[in-house]
């Protein structure tokens, strides 16, 4: 068919003429349009793309952003062409693809910062101050791309982005994804949801609700937030302030940092480990393993506020956990692990996970003033 539809005036292929006919039959006066009643790019495509052979696997980014082949309609409307931004920048962007989209990618001057399997962007780019140029491009299951660019001056650098946890579109799995990777792990799959804009308990009138429960012991539920992307930025702060309504029952609490780029994940993943070591545990990237840490950890006092910060950064190809602020104690933790390879997301995001216990006891946990900072 994507043959047939491409060629229109030549359907009648001697070579598969009659398959073409049966095809077009079938599908009745809908699809018999002729040239007219299809997408521009596929009518008028001089050649056939190659389709991905396997649209289940994430390709590595293509350096600088490939050229459009019988491009689609691709457009970035914000922020608008020569507009003077401050970093983070906000960029939105939509794909038309006539065929599911396979993926789309944003870049800065040229390298790819964020990836997304959805037809369209609405993150945060992180760029030093100066001229810029923001590029979009998207494949579908076809094979056609489609670009877009436009060019920016960045003039003041902002800390990060704040009320995380107020932004929509929030992502999130339990023991496995769809595909059946692993995702928060755990023993069995947990009952958990997420409910936004909650004035009490909260700081600021605005927090978000986590609800851990469900009939498999030691069953976690994972969420993250996609904040967008960039190189230029290697230092984080991750600060944000939870509430538990019972703090016996959560096995434990996760706090996730990740930046991805150039083939490699910087991730940086702590979780206080209540029931088992008794400590934080921090994630070692390389090996996928946790590891205690000489800091303790003990259950939570209920219906409290806590602080939490988290300071962090990126060194070479490592990540470096600086210090943690818990409450009101700050702790020198000074370890740094070897970043994991071989990883073809781009992407910044920060992630939080509710792990159950024996019981799958049920808890609530209440996020308020997220905010992630990067310099």
């Amino acid at each position: 068919m994507r043959d047939g539809l491409r060629l229109c005036g030549n359907l009648f292929n001697p070579a598969r003429g009659s398959i073409l006919v049966v095809g077009f039959i079938a599908l009745g006066l809908l699809a018999w349009r002729g040239c007219q009643g299809l997408p521009p790019n596929v009518a008028n495509c001089p050649i056939t793309p190659t389709a991905p052979a396997n649209t289940g696997v994430i390709p590595p980014a293509i350096e600088p952003p490939p050229q459009a082949l019988c491009g689609f309609p691709l457009t970035i409307s914000v922020p608008g062409e020569g507009a003077t931004v401050n970093s983070p920048a906000n960029v939105v962007a939509q794909a038309m693809p006539p065929d599911q989209v396979y993926w789309v990618r944003l870049y800065g001057d040229g390298l790819a910062v964020y990836y997304s399997f959805t037809d369209n962007i609405n993150q945060f780019i992180w760029m030093p101050p100066g001229p810029h140029t923001i590029e979009v491009a998207a494949e579908d299951v076809a094979g056609y791309i489609a670009t877009a660019t436009i060019h920016v001056n960045v003039g003041m650098l902002l800390p990060g982005v704040s009320s995380i946890q107020n932004l929509p579109d929030w992502q999130s799995c339990s023991a496995a994804l769809l595909n059946g990777f692993t995702c928060a792990a755990g023993l069995g799959t947990a009952t958990s949801k997420m409910i936004q804009g909650q004035s009490s308990p909260s700081l600021d009138g605005a927090a978000a609700e986590f609800t851990m429960a469900g009939s498999h012991p030691y069953s976690n539920e994972l969420y993250w937030y996609p904040l967008g992307g960039g190189n230029s930025v290697s230092h984080f702060t991750y600060d944000l302030w939870f509430y538990i309504d019972d703090g016996t029952a959560p096995q434990s609490l996760e706090f996730d940092v990740n930046q991805a780029f150039g083939g490699t994940r910087w991730t940086w993943g702590s979780q206080c480990d209540f029931n088992q070591t008794g400590k934080w545990n921090v994630w070692d990237p390389l090996h996928g393993i946790w590891v205690p840490i000489a800091v303790p950890c003990k259950h939570f006092p209920s219906q409290t506020w806590i602080h939490l910060v988290w300071n962090l950064e990126r060194v070479g190809n490592q990540v470096h956990y600086i210090n943690l602020s818990v409450g009101d104690q700050t702790y020198a933790v000074d370890i740094y692990y070897t970043a994991q390879p071989n990883w073809y997301q781009e992407e910044i995001d920060i992630a939080f996970q509710l792990d159950g216990n024996y019981k799958q006891q049920p808890y609530n946990v209440w996020l308020d003033e997220v905010t992630l900072s990067a310099y």
